[in-house]
């Protein structure tokens, strides 16, 4: 048959007819499903299904069309109907017309009547969630972190959704359990839903009551109470997290449904010493994070000795130990390759253990690559996670991709916008960019959330010295003296008495905090012991420079001997061996190890820590006379991002003309032309 009688033929068998009526009610069907299927809650399985089924009939419809004809007689084969008595019925067009008039109806319905048919950033917002602290009922109130953990489990589960966008637990954990201003609350965390909770737990029967209100309104959507025994608590935390996506109308993905209904653990001990980990966990902002690590690290080793298949508590335990490693804990190297292998070994496709490996690449390796791609790939697990970009941001500085960084903190901030940790690391990712402005903001904005924080405070502090304007530093650090507990605020103190030049204030503040303050780890006390020699020397007092440098050299180079921590700490080891070196005139060795130091951490491999290492060889160049090399490394450090242990700020011009440190220096042309500013 030649396409010309095949058309003609489709023509005749009303083929064509039958097409565009089926068209015209299959619009009309799924118009009306549209509208129905949401009203009576049908789950969101059934619109795919019916979308199918309509598709297939489509062709039945055309192959039923060509064979048969509807006729007065009944339903007749096509080619059984003589040519001359073929039915003229036009019912066709007025099915046609019809079903178009109401699918026009049905449109406007739904356009105009259904609240819940939200499109783009509208139905994205009314996917927000925060959960705020669950109460603790419990007559025993040391019973405290265990409704902390249950609330914790909960956001873990909601932030493995991805159809929602859930607060993280840092900017929840700072309001009360029933505030009575939702609404505020939900403005300040950019969410249009709130999550309340309570945690009663008596014996081993434990009740969970929860409460989810879309906060513009103070509507309550949904509230239930479960009372579990405490060996039947683990599934509480996913039936909590699956009606939320249900009423949110979250779509969930069959990995999402499949991760949800994990069981962690049979052991309901085991689950208690987890979850007494998580609380500890809770505090590492806190300003205690050695401690607190500690703590949580031996309730996490507790825990997978009562059940040692917990996959989960194996991978908080690697976790945990990379970061008391990053800490200058030697020992916890090998605790944490150990926990991380059973962890992979048990369940090497859960995010808690891919986690667990980004974080030892980070922390321990240091291989910054590698644990991009492992964080790149958890992120499509836990897209809910402020965790995850704060780890890529991190990363990324590292690898000297600064407007990546910041990209990446701005992600984390919309999952965790009231983290005074996360807005505190990208104000310091703006200082080492030298965007002075933007970073003063970023930290009055943490100030916002904690308004007496006295690591932000110096920071912004270092801002100022930055910029030569003692005056305002001096304000700042006012309050600051030899028994505050934060070694980045005292040590702030130091520079800006270094820069006044009050060497005497200097010596007299490190001196008390060497004889009675005893909250520091043994590194920052070499770190006061080093100061307190250059204090010395500044002041001109070359004895006791010379015995304060000799004491901190023997401690330091035994350590740097015995020294099998990652090359960022000891790097960070051999320039302040350097330092005491440069100190006692000891110039061969002050090079050597400055060198060193250099060589471990060299700026390709950390674009945060490397160039630090150079100022410091600068430093000790400088001290020992060395002009000729130091002036070219200076020079080169002002033009790059980076972060500066000796002055809390990357080098600019207005330090290089207040430090003492740089005073063999100063009748250099070259250096003084370094001393000048740049005009923008």
């Amino acid at each position: 048959m030649n396409p010309k009688n095949f058309f003609a033929e489709l023509k005749r068998r009303n083929v064509y007819k039958v097409a565009i009526a089926y068209g015209a009610v299959a619009w009309l069907l799924l118009q009306a499903a549209s509208i129905l299927f949401p009203t009576f809650e049908a789950p969101p399985w059934t619109m795919k299904v019916f979308l199918a089924v309509t598709a297939l009939g489509f062709p039945i419809a055309l192959i039923l069309a060509w064979a048969f004809e509807l006729t007065p007689e009944g339903i007749k084969r096509t080619d059984e109907i003589e040519p001359g008595r073929r039915s003229r019925n036009r019912a066709w067009i007025y099915v046609v017309v019809i079903a178009g008039a109401i699918s026009v109806g049905l449109f406007f319905l739904g356009r105009y009547t259904a609240p819940t048919k939200l499109s783009g950033s509208a139905n994205a917002a009314a996917k927000s969630i925060a959960v705020l602290p669950f109460e603790n009922l419990s007559e025993d109130k040391a019973n405290a972190y265990f409704a902390d953990g249950i609330q914790e489990e909960i956001l873990t589960r909601l932030a493995q959704i991805a159809d929602l966008k859930v607060i993280s637990r840092t900017s929840t954990q700072r309001y009360q359990s029933k505030p009575a201003n939702l609404s505020e609350i939900a403005k300040q965390l950019g969410v249009a839903n709130i999550l309340e909770g309570s945690v009663q737990k008596a014996g081993d029967l434990v009740r969970v009551n929860v409460k989810l209100i879309q906060a513009d309104s103070d509507s309550h959507l949904w509230a239930d109470t479960y009372d579990r025994k405490l060996t039947d608590i683990f599934g509480v935390e996913s039936e909590i997290a699956k009606a939320i996506a249900e009423r949110l109308q979250a779509k969930l993905t069959g990995r999402e449904q499949q991760a949800l209904a994990v069981k962690p653990t049979n052991n309901s001990e085991a689950y208690d010493a987890y979850l007494r980990g998580l609380a500890f966990e809770a505090h590492f902002r806190s300003g205690n994070v050695l401690p607190n690590a500690a703590k949580a690290a031996g309730f996490y080793e507790r825990s997978v000795q009562l059940d040692p298949a917990f996959a989960l508590a194996w991978g908080r335990l690697a976790r945990v130990e990379s970061l008391l490693y990053f800490n200058r804990v030697t020992a916890a190297r090998e605790a944490a390759a150990r926990a991380l292998k059973v962890a992979q070994e048990l369940q090497p496709n859960s995010p808690e253990t891919i986690l667990a490996q980004g974080y030892y690449q980070y922390y321990v390796l240091e291989d910054y690559e590698l644990a991009k791609a492992t964080f790149v790939l958890v992120r499509n697990v836990l897209p809910g996670s402020s965790d995850v970009p704060a780890a890529l941001a991190l990363i990324a500085r590292r690898q000297g991709r600064w407007d990546e960084s910041i990209g990446y903190w701005e992600q984390a901030l919309a999952l965790d916008p009231r983290n005074s940790g996360w807005l505190t690391l990208l104000a310091q990712t703006y200082s080492m960019l030298r965007q002075f402005s933007a970073a003063l903001k970023m930290y009055d904005r943490a100030l916002d959330i904690e308004p007496n924080d006295p690591n932000v405070i110096a920071a912004k502090a270092g801002i100022h010295q930055a910029e030569g304007d003692l005056e305002q530093a001096g304000k700042l650090l006012a309050g600051v003296d030899a028994h505050t507990a934060s070694f980045g605020a005292f040590r702030t103190k130091i520079i800006q008495l270094r820069l006044e030049r009050q060497h005497d204030e200097a010596i007299r503040l490190l001196e008390i905090r060497l004889a009675e303050f005893h909250e520091v780890s043994g590194l920052e006390r070499d770190f006061d012991q080093l100061s307190l020699a250059f204090a010395h020397r500044f002041a001109g007092d070359v004895a006791a420079a010379k015995t304060t440098a000799e004491e901190a050299q023997r401690r330091l180079e035994t350590l740097w001997n015995k020294d099998s921590n990652a090359p960022s700490t000891s790097s960070a080891l051999g320039s302040a061996v350097s330092a005491a070196c440069a100190a006692l005139g000891q110039k061969d060795a002050a090079l050597k190890y400055a060198e060193r130091a250099v060589m471990l951490l060299p700026s390709s491999k950390d674009a945060v820590g490397g160039p630090d290492r150079e100022e410091i060889l600068a430093f000790v160049e400088a001290t020992v006379g060395e002009t000729g090399r130091a002036i070219p490394r200076l020079q080169r450090l002002l033009e790059i991002p980076y972060l500066s242990f000796l002055d809390g700020a990357p080098l600019t011009p207005a330090l290089l003309r207040l430090d003492p440190i740089w005073d063999p220096l100063r009748s250099d042309p070259a250096f003084q032309k370094l001393c000048e500013e740049k005009k923008p």
